[in-house]
């Protein structure tokens, strides 16, 4: 709807909610998640001294850049999101055993969640962007994670973080600072801003 006629974009994720963000901005686009061993790469930068930033920028270019070799006249938007505790790099769990153990953790703490995106035409990275977020988990006890839990079910798995802020996920938290959108894994109001001054949607 308000991207110049021009303009192909394509989002480099499997992520719902990156998709339904994008959507609801009105611009057109198509979604080509890329694979890479994100795991691999993590594990290469976790044991130095990288800005975990950093880490979730190298990660959403390599996406970015895996289908603009196979897209090369497309705006490809690759995203990335890490969560930090300190000096720990935390990875989505996988089991209900990770969600318990990630969630004791982060109870009653502040975490930090680095939201990352880069941008790649033609094999060129355009453009890249992180903003951090801060959040503070409240001591809930016991019984009030297992209701979550039951609540929740296996979506809780496709958040690093083992929460839905956008639903029951909001009861975990006393404090918050920082950008919805950058909680949720794509600080869009920073896209939309880069995506007029460069003339790829109108202003």
């Amino acid at each position: 709807m308000f991207e110049n006629e021009n303009t192909r974009i394509i989002l480099a994720s499997g992520s719902k909610i990156r998709a339904d963000l994008l959507e609801n901005t009105g611009l057109s686009f198509e979604i080509h998640p890329a694979e890479i061993d994100e795991a691999s790469i993590r594990d290469v930068f976790k044991s130095t001294e990288t800005d975990p930033a950093d880490i979730a920028e190298i990660l959403a270019e390599s996406k970015a850049t895996q289908i603009s070799e196979l897209e090369p006249d497309a705006l490809v938007i690759g995203c990335d999101q890490i969560l930090t505790l300190g000096k720990e790099i935390f990875e989505k769990p996988t089991n209900k055993d990770e969600v318990y153990n990630t969630l004791f953790k982060l109870r009653g703490k502040t975490h930090t969640l680095i939201s990352a995106i880069v941008i790649v035409k033609g094999g060129e990275v355009l453009w890249r962007y992180s903003e951090r977020a801060e959040l503070k988990m409240h001591e809930f006890s016991p019984e009030f994670l297992g209701q979550y839990l039951a609540l929740c079910g296996d979506k809780v798995m496709t958040s690093v973080g083992a929460y839905h802020l956008e639903s029951f996920g909001i009861h975990l938290f006393e404090e918050i600072r920082g950008d919805y959108f950058t909680i949720l894994g794509f600080p869009v109001l920073a896209l939309l801003k880069f995506l007029r001054k460069e003339g790829y949607t109108q202003s």
